[in-house]
């Protein structure tokens, strides 16, 4: 689906879960870089020592080479010197005009639970292209993805998103599940009645049979929370893809509350595209299919 894919390394076990996940989302022949941030001159050692800083960049190419040899896949390595990881990931993926950034998490907590560490949710919130987020254990455990889960409401962000999923799931016929979370307008806790006909009962039905209605998906509506009741969806899809908001001339990936709260409590692999998405019919990358879903952030 993507053609040009840089992925977050940094010698752990997090970088191989963004690894294994950006084989499954990267178009086939697509360029693949596979990136460590190191600090180099911007350490007190390196200013006292220049030599520090060639050193990092060594030890940083020889532990990619590692990784690449590890995983068995074809790619190209970069060594980015930056303040933190996020700045430099930033940076490169606007360099090399990347349009998709895929980045592990931290193996703490709950087994495959998405634990963000502070480098990792730094890198997200800016990104200059879509965004994906391995759990922790994807690599022992992610296959190939059978059923796709997308977050709905008919937004703009929404309908890329179920695009993608559509996209992803043609090469394999790879089921489409799209769920949407109604919850009660905003006015009615100002005090406000809602008009005749405009209760949470009929809303969640008029949304349910607008589901029902998407043409080649299981959809279905309920009521809810959008941030639990997706990450609860997480747990029956193989990948969930969420859209978010982006701001100014420049396309960034600009996260709201679903998508920062799926970040850290999404059970299955989360895809964030940007606002303004849109993807033809990908080919799979290194042999594998790829499930997605769609929402609102």
């Amino acid at each position: 689906m993507f053609k040009n894919v840089l992925v977050g390394v940094d010698g752990r076990l997090g970088g191989r879960d963004a690894i294994a996940l950006a084989g499954r989302l990267a178009e086939q022949g697509a360029t693949v870089t596979l990136a460590h941030v190191y600090t180099g001159t911007f350490t007190f050692m390196a200013a006292v020592d220049p030599g520090v800083a060639e050193e990092d960049r060594r030890e940083a190419l020889q532990m990619l080479e590692g990784e690449r040899e590890r995983a068995g896949i074809e790619a190209s390595l970069a060594a980015v010197q930056a303040l933190t990881p996020g700045q430099g990931l930033h940076e490169l993926a606007e360099e090399r005009e990347a349009d998709l950034l895929v980045l592990g998490t931290s193996h703490r907590g709950v087994f495959g639970r998405t634990v963000l560490g502070n480098d990792t949710r730094a890198a997200i919130n800016g990104a200059p292209c879509a965004i994906a987020v391995a759990p922790a254990g994807y690599a022992e455990q992610g296959g190939p993805f059978a059923t796709i889960g997308v977050g709905y409401d008919g937004s703009t962000e929404s309908v890329a998103a179920l695009e993608a999923a559509r996209a992803l799931a043609a090469p394999t016929g790879a089921k489409i599940r799209a769920l949407e979370i109604v919850s009660y307008p905003t006015y009615i806790f100002t005090g406000i009645v809602p008009p005749v006909g405009e209760g949470i009962e009929e809303l969640v039905e008029h949304a349910d049979k607008s589901m029902k209605a998407l043409p080649g998906v299981e959809g279905h509506a309920e009521y809810g929370l959008s941030g639990q009741d997706l990450a609860e969806f997480s747990k029956e899809v193989d990948l969930l893809i969420v859209g978010s908001r982006n701001y100014g001339p420049a396309r960034r990936l600009i996260v709201g509350s679903t998508a920062g709260f799926l970040q850290s409590h999404a059970r299955s692999p989360l895809l964030v595209l940007p606002r303004g998405t849109s993807h033809a019919t990908p080919k799979v990358a290194f042999g594998e299919t790829a499930s997605a879903a769609a929402g609102d952030a």
